[in-house]
């Protein structure tokens, strides 16, 4: 199937926040090649976004913001919703797995910048976008926010990343909470991978976890992208408030 034939998302104006590399990317190529208008956020290094949204074309636009500064979710969203005149998807995927060790001042500040990044940020673009969504004319079709979590959302992170571990389990309760509070308006869902070949991982040792893995590899990037590109078609519109594991049987629960 080709995209000529192929174009679930036709004419969809969708915001992918961290959309440069890793998943972000994967899921930017997914929406695309369903025939979405993406925005590729970034938050600091324009380089490898503007590369990804040369390769694709006139449906990619490129927006810088970072979202750890206050009022940067707002001037990003209204950006966002400038290019097109709407948008109709959000997926948050910006994140950092950033340590908070117990002793010494790290544990304050890692669990600020957790937070902040984390949970605070895309709870920010989910009230944007829940306003803009629930003001739409009737007949309107739902919009749609897929927030990016973790497996540590379920069980928890190691003891260096507590409050990584904490900040996701929270993007998942934010997700429901949006989920039950805001249909049919609003459709909500989370996806939680584990292991995922990414920036992210490029400090452990992926082929020692692979060999500990049920599937014998870390999970690659486009999988995420693909379940997100299907969540984003609103194909599934009464799985609205479910979280999608993508662990390869690593974590099942």
């Amino acid at each position: 199937m080709t995209e000529s034939t192929v174009q679930p998302l036709a004419d969809t104006v969708v915001l992918v926040t961290g959309g440069s590399r890793g998943i972000g990317a994967a899921t930017v190529r997914a929406l695309h090649r369903d025939g979405a208008h993406v925005i590729v956020h970034c938050g600091h290094d324009r380089g490898p976004a503007g590369r990804l949204a040369g390769e694709l074309g006139e449906r990619a636009r490129v927006l810088v913001a970072d979202l750890t500064d206050p009022g940067a979710c707002e001037q990003l969203w209204t950006a966002a919703l400038a290019w097109r005149g709407r948008l109709d998807v959000l997926v948050n995927n910006a994140g950092a797995w950033i340590a908070s060790p117990l002793d010494g001042p790290s544990w304050a500040e890692g669990w600020d910048a957790n937070i902040t990044l984390n949970l605070r940020a895309p709870a920010d673009l989910c009230r944007l976008a829940i306003q803009h969504w629930t003001q739409r004319h009737d007949g309107a079709p739902p919009g749609i926010v897929i927030n990016v979590a973790s497996r540590s959302s379920h069980r928890g992170d190691d003891a260096e990343h507590l409050a990584y571990g904490a900040a996701k389990g929270g993007l998942l309760a934010l997700t429901k909470g949006v989920a039950r509070g805001y249909a049919p308006n609003v459709l909500a869902y989370a996806v939680a991978p584990g292991w995922v070949a990414t920036d992210l991982a490029a400090d452990a040792d992926l082929s020692g976890v692979a060999a500990t893995l049920p599937m014998r590899e870390v999970t690659p990037p486009t999988d995420v992208g693909e379940v997100i590109a299907f969540l984003a078609s609103g194909r599934s519109p009464h799985s609205t408030g479910a979280t999608i594991d993508i662990t390869g049987a690593d974590y099942v629960r």
